[in-house]
C-alpha cells in the first residue's frame, strides 16, 4: 500500500521559521515533522510520495529514495493550486492502488490510520468544541461525507473538522477536482470526494489525537506534545 504525503507548501504563517526550512521539515525534538509521520505509519505502507515545492531539496535529502525500508518517490508541485491539484500529480504513481493520504505538516496517531485503511474510502475527523476556525464538516446518518465548509464560514459551535487524512482509490481520479469554495482558483480534495457522492461514500471516521502544526506556536506545543503521537 502506498502513501501519498503532501508537502509543498511555504508555510507563510510560520514566518521566518520557514525562510530557510520548509515547513514540514520544522524540528521537534530535534528531528524533522516529517520523520515523525514516517515513524508511525501503518506497516502495510509499503512506498512513499512525497509531494514537494518549496524547498524540496531538504526534503529529497534528507529522506533519499528509501527510508526505513518503503521505496520513495518525490513528484513536484509547481503551482500550488490546492490539495486536489497536488493529489492528482501523484496519480501516476498510485493508479491501481487503495493508498492513504497524509498532510506533512500535521500530528496524527498510528491507530487512527490503522483504522482508516481498513475502509476503501474514509476522512479522519476530530472533535472541537468551536468549528468556527477549522474546515467544518457533515455527516449523513449512516457515517459517510456530506460536505465539508472551508474556513471562513458561518458555523460555530461544536462539530468535527477535517484533519486532511484520507483513504482514497483510484477511482477517485474519475471525478473532476471541485473547487475549495465558489469562485476559489483553489481545488479542494475533500470538496471533490463530496461531489463524487454516491458513486463515492467516504466513511467518516472520528480521532481525539490530532495536532495542527500552522503557527510558530504550534510548534512550540509539539515539543511538549509529541511523546502522544509515537
Amino acid at each position: 500500500m502506498k502513501c501519498v504525503i503532501l508537502a509543498a507548501g511555504r508555510g507563510t504563517r510560520m514566518g521566518e521559521l520557514c525562510d530557510d526550512c520548509p515547513k514540514p521539515m520544522l524540528p521537534i525534538k530535534g528531528r524533522p515533522k516529517l520523520a515523525y509521520t514516517l515513524d508511525i505509519l501503518p506497516s502495510e505502507i509499503t512506498e512513499i510520495v512525497f509531494v514537494v515545492g518549496y524547498l524540496k531539496d531538504q526534503i529529497e535529502a534528507y529522506f533519499g529514495k528509501e527510508h526505513m525500508g518503503r521505496t520513495i518517490t518525490y513528484v513536484v508541485q509547481e503551482e500550488l493550486n490546492g490539495t486536489a491539484d497536488a493529489l492528482r500529480l501523484a496519480a501516476p504513481y498510485v493508479d491501481g492502488d487503495q493508498f492513504l493520504v497524509l498532510m506533512g505538516d500535521d500530528l496524527y496517531h498510528r491507530s487512527d490510520l490503522e483504522a482508516m485503511i481498513e475502509h476503501e474510502y474514509a476522512v479522519l475527523t476530530f472533535s472541537v468544541e468551536d468549528v468556527s476556525s477549522f474546515a467544518y464538516v457533515t455527516q449523513y446518518s449512516d457515517g459517510f461525507l456530506r460536505d465539508v465548509y472551508e474556513s471562513p464560514h458561518n458555523f460555530t459551535g461544536e462539530g468535527i473538522v477535517n484533519t486532511g487524512a484520507y483513504t482514497l482509490s483510484s477511482a477517485y481520479f474519475d471525478f473532476p477536482p471541485v473547487p475549495k469554495s465558489p469562485g476559489s482558483d483553489e481545488f479542494g480534495l475533500p470538496q471533490t470526494l463530496v461531489a463524487a457522492y454516491p458513486e463515492i461514500k467516504t466513511k467518516v471516521i472520528i480521532t481525539k489525537k490530532w495536532f495542527a502544526i500552522g503557527y510558530p506556536e504550534n510548534l512550540e506545543v509539539a515539543q511538549e506534545i509529541i511523546h502522544d503521537y509515537l
